[in-house]
C-alpha cells in the first residue's frame, strides 16, 4: 500500500536534509543529492526534492501503518516547516 503528496515550497532541499538527518539518528536512511528514504519501523518514506516541490510517497503492509508512516512524515515537516504551514494532503 502507499500514498503520496507533494509539498510546493523552494526549500525543498534543505526539508529533504532535514527529514533525513533527524531520522537517520533513530533508523536507517538514505540520501543522495535530491532523493532520500527513510525506513521506518512500519513503513518507507521515499522523497524528491525539486526546484518548486517535495514529492513524498509512503508505503507500508497494512493501512494502519500506512496512516502511521504518513502521520509521522507529515507531522515532521510541519514542524520543520512552520513558517510556510504546509498543508499536506495524502493521495
Amino acid at each position: 500500500m502507499n500514498t503520496q503528496a507533494t509539498f510546493k515550497t523552494s526549500k525543498a532541499q534543505r526539508y529533504l536534509g532535514t527529514l533525513c538527518k533527524h531520522f537517520g539518528h533513530k533508523v536507517p536512511v538514505q540520501m543522495d543529492g535530491d532523493r532520500g528514504r527513510i525506513e521506518l519501523p512500519f513503513g518507507q518514506c521515499e522523497l524528491a526534492a525539486s526546484d518548486d516541490a517535495l514529492q513524498i510517497e509512503v508505503s507500508a503492509e497494512t493501512k494502519g501503518n500506512l496512516d502511521k508512516a504518513a502521520r509521522v512524515i507529515a507531522n515532521h515537516l510541519e514542524r520543520f516547516a512552520f513558517r510556510e504551514n504546509p498543508q499536506i494532503e495524502w493521495h
